[in-house]
């Protein structure tokens, strides 16, 4: 194991022993079977990486840490965005004195949108078509947005990244349009039901 990563996994670690994971509910069933809430050895990289539907086993605290390392700020730095996760939950569990992993399992249950378009072609023409979203990929895109609106947010502004995570996190939790994940979701739907 090298320094960075006793680094972070010894940084992170103690952050989720203060958290009760036992009284987590997910209410959406269709989320339920992808969202792992496992935090043993998630800073091992990507051991599930080379088998189908791998990425459901790894935690989904991982998975949130490794779409804010998408962007050009936190590329390649993972022990960074442990630090920015960590802070941003200490910051929700200072302001609303509730669990922060219940409101990030929240706040992925309202950004994940249930019906999206696919385009298919007609003679020569393409019509867009309203369909369904897998889980996975609800999952995947929630997430992405969170991440999206989290890094938009802080861009050119004085606020910490970790704050515009805790908002990000808070307005999706209360399903406040407001939120960039929330706002996409609304408009992925709407132009799925004008499809139909």
């Amino acid at each position: 194991m090298t320094d960075t990563t006793a680094a972070a996994g010894s940084g992170f670690f103690p952050m989720l022993a203060k958290y009760d994971m036992t009284q987590l509910k997910i209410e959406d069933r269709g989320l339920q079977r992808y969202i792992n809430l496992e935090h043993k050895d998630f800073f091992l990289g990507a051991p599930y990486a080379n088998k189908n539907f791998g990425k459901a086993s790894t935690p989904i605290i991982e998975r949130l840490i490794n779409n804010l390392m998408k962007t050009e700020v936190y590329t390649g730095q993972k022990t960074k965005a442990y630090r920015v996760v960590r802070d941003a939950f200490d910051i929700i569990d200072r302001r609303q004195k509730t669990n922060p992993l219940q409101v990030l399992i929240d706040a992925i249950q309202n950004a994940a949108p249930k019906e999206e378009t696919t385009r298919l072609r007609f003679g020569g023409i393409m019509v867009p078509k309203a369909v369904d979203v897998a889980p996975m990929r609800r999952l995947d895109i929630a997430i992405r947005n969170i991440c999206t609106g989290t890094m938009n947010a802080s861009h050119k502004n004085r606020k910490r990244i970790e704050a515009c995570l805790a908002d990000e996190l808070t307005k999706a939790a209360k399903n406040d349009p407001a939120s960039f994940a929330v706002a996409k979701k609304n408009d992925t739907e709407r132009v799925a039901k004008a499809a139909r």
